[in-house]
């Protein structure tokens, strides 16, 4: 992967993949419009939303898109699309995403793909059976920081893995509201479901697939609906313990990555600056540098010192690449390289979070069955409304 906007483009005689958008809200506008249509190859042909000031955003960065209603109206037209997107809320997801595998569409869904490992397992096989590509959308597999993690632990730099810490913390008080907040099941909300998708995947992306999920999940603030603080301890097949937090409420951020191994550790404070830069309207294009942090930010590597008073020394963080992602699916498409992210991966990690919520509800460590080869994450190579 590289750390600019610049992938292999298309030959000429490629006609560019034209996609349909479901959802202009924060995963739609902030992530996927603006990398899709970055992205050589991809088209952004259709935006369904019925909100007309999401049109009227939408409309103002892509004047020649095209709109619906309705994820129903592009089944009618399928012949004119080449992949749909669905970045609609999170109970959407399953319907919308089986509709368009019938009527013979390839997909990207955001994450989580379903609120169970079954419904996941069962659109892949959907999927195979009707040959089209499905793809979830787990950005965060790009992130600088884990860009840079990955290299460190392929090159074994940090010796034998022992510990995995990863944080993915905010401090917001205040509910926001919405159905990334709603206590209804339905709705598949809170923070688990949410940034744990992501945390849960990188963990077994780095380290294989989890046998045993203890967890500790909570409701901390007032008028909060949803679970907004939870701690998940994964022990993986290999031995590596993986310590995830995800929270809401941590009034004092802690390391992004704090990575313990037998010869040294890795400790990386800040986030990945790619979410911010498109919130504030940036946008990758080739020949300009993207998803690079500034030197103070830097992890640090070593043994035995504090990185907070300087000692280890610093790691240079490779550039964010998100845009890579939607470069893995184009190529996919075309028959030129593998699926960057499969809804069997994303089931394993959606066998974690369901472990996990059963732990925390019950208070109980609870065991994975051994994962096997079609099922490991590692086989292959902020509030939104509720509208669309």
């Amino acid at each position: 992967m590289t750390g600019n906007a610049t992938h292999e483009t298309p030959g000429l005689s490629e006609t560019p993949l034209r996609v349909g958008l479901v959802g202009y809200g924060l995963a739609g506008s902030v992530f996927h419009a603006p990398l899709i249509a970055a992205t050589e190859g991809l088209v952004l042909d259709t935006v369904v939303t019925s909100n007309e000031e999401r049109q009227a955003q939408a409309r103002a960065e892509f004047p020649d898109v095209r709109f619906a209603a309705s994820p129903k109206e592009l089944w009618g037209r399928a012949d004119e699309l080449d992949l749909i997107v669905i970045a609609s809320p999170n109970r959407t997801h399953v319907p919308i995403a089986t509709a368009a595998i019938e009527a013979g569409l390839p997909v990207v869904v955001d994450k989580p793909i379903a609120g169970t490992a079954a419904e996941a397992r069962e659109l892949a096989a959907l999927a195979e059976e009707r040959g089209v590509l499905l793809s979830v959308f787990q950005n965060r597999r790009w992130d600088n920081d884990f860009l840079t993690l990955a290299r460190l632990v392929a090159d074994g730099e940090l010796g034998d893995v022992q510990r995995f810490e990863s944080r993915f913390e905010r401090w917001r008080p205040q509910p926001k509201g919405g159905w990334r907040e709603s206590g209804d099941p339905q709705e598949i909300g809170g923070l688990l479901y949410d940034l744990g998708s992501h945390v849960v995947d990188q963990a077994l992306v780095l380290f294989g697939p989890a046998v045993q999920v203890y967890a500790e999940s909570d409701v901390r603030r007032p008028g909060a609906a949803a679970d907004d603080d939870t701690f998940l301890a994964i022990t993986h097949a290999n031995g590596v313990r993986s310590h995830l937090y995800v929270s809401a409420t941590t009034a004092q951020l802690g390391p992004r990555f704090r990575v313990l191994g037998s010869t040294a550790g890795y400790v990386k404070y800040g986030l990945d600056p790619q979410e911010a830069d498109l919130r504030a309207g940036a946008r990758p294009t080739a020949n300009r540098p993207w998803g690079e942090e500034p030197e103070h930010l830097w992890g640090r590597i070593g043994s035995g010192e504090s990185p907070l008073t300087g000692g280890g020394a610093p790691v240079r963080t490779l550039p964010g690449d998100y845009p890579a992602y939607y470069a893995a699916v184009t190529d996919a498409l075309r028959g030129k390289g593998d699926n960057p992210v499969t809804a069997l991966q994303a089931a394993a990690a959606l066998d974690v979070l369901e472990a996990a919520r059963r732990s925390a509800r019950e208070g109980v460590t609870v065991p994975l069955p051994a994962a096997t080869p079609s099922t490991s994450a590692d086989t292959d190579t902020d509030t939104e409304e509720q509208t669309v």
